[in-house]
């Protein structure tokens, strides 16, 4: 069930061509501005996407989360076919100004929105979510709930948890018997790497690497090549296994380190599907027997990541809200 407080009456998220409320926050420091148009008001373009997003000119961000409600979408008729309790849309942008199907941080910051909005009580039950991969369901953890000893202590408050769906390796068993379905050149890397497509909603290509050191010289500052090109793109994952460690309960966990070079965006501190992808690829290389759970560790900070049955896969992590602002939109150039 989907908790709701009393809504408030809403404002149009941008002034008669003057300013434009927003809000700033992060998942693992991957950061987004977002944008209250619940009526669908707004015209968001990908100019207004790029210059919200400017790092120098603008909010900054890796990319622009508007909550919108799905009615108001032709999107959304999909989604409240599937769960008419999934009222509000995340209508998600990346930092270039393409849309894009998903995005695991940004899940969970547009659930703390709502939670700051009024238009969500995490005590009342699960949230449903409308996206452009299907309805995605967030619950509010406590932070403490952490699955080993050894996991840092959290300073960003609750942690929320979100069923990510289903995923699949569009390779198939032979991708996996292989241990890859594609190549990826890397700058910084001297070789070519296998590497192994992982969806979870929206692409990824996940290549392992030998040791922290070739994590730390590879250069992501330019896009990686991808062969065969993926027909919508993809992201890419480079990670280094760190072996397992054994929780309170006394059940394995893996651990692993990530980079992750975003299509539409490039590096960015943290990417939730990213992470799911990069548990599922070293588990399936693992084989028979790897953890269920995984420990992923990014330069934002550290996701977990659990395989659940019926062949679907939980992110969970810290969301940050940390300002409210009002942009000049003469100042965008708009």
């Amino acid at each position: 069930m989907t908790g709701t407080l009393s809504e408030p009456a809403a404002e149009p998220a941008a002034g008669p061509g003057l300013s434009l409320h927003v809000t700033k926050g992060h998942g693992t420091e991957n950061d987004f501005v977002l944008l209250d148009d619940r009526r669908g008001e707004l015209d968001l373009s990908a100019a207004l996407v790029r210059a919200l997003t400017d790092r120098h000119a603008g909010v900054g961000g890796d990319g622009v989360i508007r909550l919108i409600e799905s009615s108001r979408l032709p999107e959304g008729a999909a989604v409240l076919a599937a769960d008419p309790s999934a009222r509000w849309f995340m209508d998600y942008r990346n930092a270039d100004g393409s849309v894009a199907e998903m995005c695991g941080n940004g899940v969970r910051v547009f659930a703390a929105y709502l939670e700051q909005l009024g238009l969500w009580d995490p005590f009342g039950g699960e949230l449903a979510v409308g996206t452009r991969a299907g309805v995605r369901w967030v619950r509010r953890i406590r932070a403490a709930s952490r699955p080993v000893a050894a996991m840092p202590e959290e300073k960003d408050g609750p942690w929320y948890a979100v069923d990510m769906g289903p995923w699949s390796l569009p390779g198939g068993d032979r991708a996996v018997e292989a241990g890859y379905d594609a190549e990826v050149a890397v700058v910084g890397l001297a070789e070519v790497r296998p590497a192994l497509g992982v969806d979870v909603g929206n692409p990824h290509t996940v290549l392992a690497l030998a040791g922290l050191a070739e994590l730390e010289a590879a250069d992501l500052t330019r896009a990686p090549a991808v062969v065969p090109v993926p027909p919508r793109g993809t992201n890419v994952e480079l990670v280094v296994p760190l072996g397992e460690e054994t929780g309170p309960d006394g059940v394995a966990v893996g651990r692993l380190r990530m980079r992750v070079h975003e299509r539409g965006v490039g590096e960015t501190r943290s990417c939730g599907t990213g992470a799911c992808a990069a548990a599922l690829a070293v588990r399936a290389w693992a084989g028979d027997g790897a953890p269920d759970v995984w420990l992923v560790d990014v330069p934002g900070g550290t996701v977990r990541v659990s395989v659940l049955p019926g062949g679907h896969v939980e992110l969970a992590g810290p969301a940050v809200l940390v300002a409210d602002a009002d942009v000049v939109l003469a100042a965008l150039g708009r």
